[in-house]
């Protein structure tokens, strides 16, 4: 008998193990689900996810040679990832990074090499593989010095080597293997090291992520997410009432996070960092190549009342073109308050004395729409009405992208450095439809020269004084209108633990890792 029962036990032993059944694999057996404010993913090459959408869930795909700790965004803390260790010269122009042995891709794609990052970071700097290309300019060469040593020399200082090699953007690191055999079809079937894998994008329902088993930071207690699209917020958040989400996509306002505070076992995070919204105006085209209409729009804003909009829980007034928080940014700038007799007598001083229409194209985000609709009451009583052309969210991207909109309401975060935001959006290299184009909706350029120079600088009170004037320059040519700061906000369940505390994330959502569990 005693025989027959451990014959038994052996055989039992033999299945679980076969099959994997222990409490890792039960654990790794949970399936997250998302839900987002969407309609559908965009692009999933990093190197091109500008959206939030986008944004969120390629973080849990790909790693950078450098990481924030998860649940901060402070550069402080970035940490080791791909690469574990690095020096660099006393010049601070030459780089060395030394990788982690045994990294693997997912889908069988083998071990990381230096060969995929050298691959990946030119990619990262060449405009037609990436939409971060300007934030690679001063990188002159990059070398694989043997199989798992990069080196990377820059042509001139920049004010921070490893906020672009961080996970985030540009400096996420994909197969290059898998590029070059999938071609275009990379944007819906990346390959990347992170804990989770694509398995499927099911279009206008939902990607499907699984566990990465050889993460080289060890096997996720995660086994599989459902990143699922549900563009209306009542839809999503009555998903999310009824248990069939686990992580919801949250409203930045207060009504919201006061609402849904009271769903039984809930968790409301708000975090960092705050997006800043901006009426970015093409001052290259009519009405707004005056700049008479440019200030009437700044005046016509009122930006604390925007704020008792969205509530003071999830939201702060902007102050520059800059966000609040960034090293180099300054409130002292000349920001035109609000006043509405100011802006009509403006508009009739540029011939428009009974008022001035304004078609623009805006996406059907909900939360961003939201705010569009209350801009548009403020520009209504100085005498602007906006006919707003609401399309889909990465229709929105596309169309703005090739200057079809003379307005553009764009709220984004970047590496808090004054220098990556106001290069992206306001410096004359990155105007739109143009080879190195990036996010600069204005095509302003009045402030190149500052920001190059304090790009280059190796003089922190130099470069803060000169990205001071640059603010000053781009806020009195109202080459943008700042909104607000909008924190983020994300529902969650109270059984679901991120492995952290989550106080800031660049990805724009909660960071899934392979500590992340459903207790």
């Amino acid at each position: 008998m005693r025989g027959f029962r451990a014959a038994l036990l052996g055989s039992a032993l033999a299945i679980a193990s076969a099959i994997g059944f222990n409490t890792t694999a039960m654990a790794q057996g949970q399936t997250l689900r998302v839900g987002m404010a969407a309609q559908d993913v965009g692009r999933l090459d990093p190197h091109f996810a500008v959206s939030t959408i986008d944004r969120v869930v390629v973080a849990w795909m790909f790693n950078g040679l450098v990481r924030f700790k998860p649940g901060s965004i402070n550069p402080a803390e970035i940490e080791p990832d791909l690469a574990e260790r690095w020096e660099s010269s006393a010049d601070g122009k030459t780089w060395t990074f030394h990788l982690r042995r045994g990294v693997q891709f997912h889908g069988g794609y083998g071990e990381l090499t230096a060969e995929d990052v050298v691959f990946s970071l030119r990619k990262s700097g060449t405009a037609a593989t990436s939409a971060f290309a300007a934030d690679y300019r001063a990188i002159e060469t990059i070398e694989a010095v043997d199989s798992h040593t990069v080196r990377i020399v820059l042509r001139e200082n920049i004010p921070s080597m490893l906020g672009i090699l961080t996970n985030y953007s540009g400096g996420y690191i994909v197969s290059k293997r898998a590029v070059e055999e999938r071609g275009d079809n990379f944007v819906r079937s990346p390959i990347g090291t992170g804990p989770f894998a694509l398995d499927r994008v099911t279009p206008n329902q939902s990607a499907e992520l699984v566990a990465h088993a050889q993460y080289y930071r060890g096997a996720p207690q995660i086994g599989r997410i459902s990143y699922r699209f549900i563009p209306s917020d009542a839809s999503r958040d009555l998903a999310f009432q009824n248990r069939e989400l686990d992580l919801n996509y949250g409203r930045g306002d207060q009504t919201w996070v006061n609402r849904t505070r009271q769903v039984p076992n809930t968790v409301v995070d708000v975090f960092e960092p705050g997006e800043l919204a901006i009426l970015h105006l093409n001052t290259n085209q009519p009405p707004f190549n005056d700049i008479r209409i440019r200030q009437a729009m700044a005046h016509a804003v009122n930006r604390s009342e925007l704020v008792r909009f969205r509530g003071q829980d999830v939201a702060r007034e902007a102050q520059s073109v800059v966000p609040r928080g960034y090293l180099g940014f300054t409130n002292d700038n000349g920001l035109l308050p609000a006043d509405p007799a100011r802006a009509r007598a403006l508009l009739a001083e540029a011939g428009h004395p009974n008022g001035i229409t304004i078609r623009v194209i805006h996406t059907q985000l909900p939360e961003m729409l939201n705010m569009m609709q209350v801009v548009q009451q403020q520009l209504r009583r100085s005498g602007i009405t906006l006919d707003l052309q609401v399309v889909e969210h990465a229709t929105f991207h596309q169309q703005i992208r090739q200057d079809l909109s003379p307005m553009v309401y764009y709220s984004a975060a970047r590496f808090p450095v004054a220098d990556i935001y106001m290069t992206q959006f306001f410096h004359g290299r990155s105007r739109v439809r143009t080879p190195t184009a990036v996010t600069n909706f204005s095509h302003c350029s009045q402030a190149d020269s500052q920001i190059d120079a304090a790009r280059v600088s190796t003089d922190i009170e130099e470069q803060k004084r000169l990205w001071a004037e640059a603010q000053r320059i781009l806020v009195q040519n109202v080459c943008g209108v700042p909104l607000i700061e909008t924190l983020l906000v994300f529902a969650r369940r109270d059984n679901l633990d991120y492995g952290y505390e989550l106080k800031g994330s660049m990805s724009l959502g909660p960071l899934i890792t392979e500590a992340t569990r459903l207790r």
